[in-house]
């Protein structure tokens, strides 16, 4: 029959608690636990701390009873798939009992949420979603900045998370580190609760020991109303109509011309090419869902691909958010709006060091500089609002579901009590 005691192998201020397992001649191992005692307060024959004022004695007893009978029913469970026995299983059991590392995956993986999350991205890059397609690298780095942003997280705690670490404690102090230390928005935070939150429902499939906390409505992820702004129609006229000194200006105008009428994703509105357009269509298949979608030309988008002879010179999105803002600003789109831009925040470090990031800073700014790529498709989907049904907009400019377009709309309550004004007077009119 399989024994287990403990001993002490030193007799200095602080001693290694060792446990020795045994069995007659099959095997006879011995390793440290990791929990040491104060010299003289060890008893052999009660295999417990005595009383001690230097440390928790009664926790670290607790535990040395709780991890005689848990090695004993694994020792017993080992014979089920006839396990090696050795000084490796008696350390990866002496690690897994205590939450440290194994430097086993296999082990590893279903203990610490980072070492989970890791394990999680890599078989993304070559799992499948339902639809029978490869999951997409942004999403996969997505992924990996959650991970990231975990990891700062327990380095500023000076802890490694476990499965069962990931409970309501974890999920407000985790918030308030992305919000005060990283000085993030709500809705950022709330997309990295989201993969949180996905990433514990894939270990709870499995059957792994994590907390059953991400299922309460209390873990929710945060979001905040954004203020993003559109370009009206008056406003894109003038646009489309500036003159630009600069052909580089003139190019990118071009561009925000053409995303303002088709509402095409910046990912998929720079890579247009002359073969998409079909009989007067233009023809994409949405890179971030594989949506297809069948725009037709506008007349302001039909005159710049005959005066270019197709559509405009190539530009990467970095530029095209830099130069829009100054085609928006020089074509005299500088009405004051409440609204947020990228900011430089200095921050001090815990060693006093202060340094600059960038993060989104609400206030009132000059619209031309509230400009970016993403103003292209919210100016589709506002100025068609109301004008078409809401299901065509969708069609066209690839939104999924209704939540996520009616999130594009960015008409004021002001501007709507001014479209029932109009209505009125229009009725007054024929009456």
């Amino acid at each position: 029959m399989a024994t287990g005691n403990y001993r002490l192998k030193t007799d200095k201020d602080w001693n290694s608690i060792y446990f020795r397992f045994k069995q007659g001649k099959q095997f006879d191992i011995e390793l440290s636990t990791g929990i040491e005692t104060p010299k003289g307060r060890w008893s052999a024959s009660k295999q417990e701390i005595l009383s001690t004022a230097e440390m928790d004695y009664k926790a670290a007893n607790v535990k040395l009873k709780e991890f005689s009978t848990y090695i004993l029913k694994e020792f017993q469970n080992s014979k089920l798939d006839a396990q090696l026995i050795n000084s490796k299983w008696l350390k990866e059991k002496i690690s897994t009992f205590f939450n440290r590392e194994t430097y086993n995956p296999e082990i590893d993986n279903k203990i610490f949420f980072a070492h989970y999350i890791a394990k999680f991205i890599e078989e993304s890059k070559t799992k499948k979603n339902r639809k029978g397609n490869p999951i997409k690298p942004r999403t996969i780095q997505h992924y990996t900045t959650t991970l990231t942003k975990l990891q700062e997280y327990e380095e500023y705690e000076g802890k490694r998370l476990k499965l069962t670490d990931i409970d309501q404690n974890f999920h407000g102090k985790f918030m308030s580190f992305l919000e005060e230390q990283q000085h993030l928005n709500p809705n950022t935070i709330g997309g990295y609760m989201d993969n949180i939150k996905l990433f514990c429902r894939n270990a709870d499939q499995k059957d792994y020991n994590v907390s059953k906390d991400y299922k309460l409505p209390e873990f929710y992820s945060p979001t905040n109303d954004t203020n993003d702004v559109y370009l009206t129609e008056q406003e894109i006229d003038t646009i489309y109509n500036h003159k630009f000194e600069h052909n580089y200006l003139s190019n990118a105008r071009d561009w925000l011309i053409i995303g303002v009428w088709t509402g095409l994703r910046v990912s998929d509105l720079l890579k247009l090419r002359p073969e998409d357009i079909k009989d007067g269509l233009i023809h994409n298949t949405n890179q971030k869902t594989d949506y297809p979608a069948i725009i037709p030309v506008h007349d302001q988008v039909e005159e710049i691909l005959n005066r270019l002879g197709g559509f405009p010179r190539k530009i990467s999105e970095q530029k095209f958010n830099k130069y829009i803002k100054e085609v928006c600003k020089q074509a005299g789109i500088t009405e004051r709006v409440e609204g947020a831009r990228i900011s430089p925040i200095e921050v001090v470090g815990e060693n006093g060091k202060k340094t600059k990031i960038h993060r989104k800073k609400k206030g009132i700014y000059p619209k031309h500089e509230l400009i970016s790529s993403h103003t292209c498709r919210r100016s589709f989907a506002t100025n068609h609002y109301g004008k078409l049904d809401t299901l065509t907009i969708m069609k066209i400019s690839g939104h999924i579901t209704e939540s996520q377009f009616l999130a594009y709309i960015k008409i004021t309550p002001k501007e709507h009590a001014e479209k029932l004004k109009a209505l009125w007077l229009s009725q007054r009119k024929v009456a």
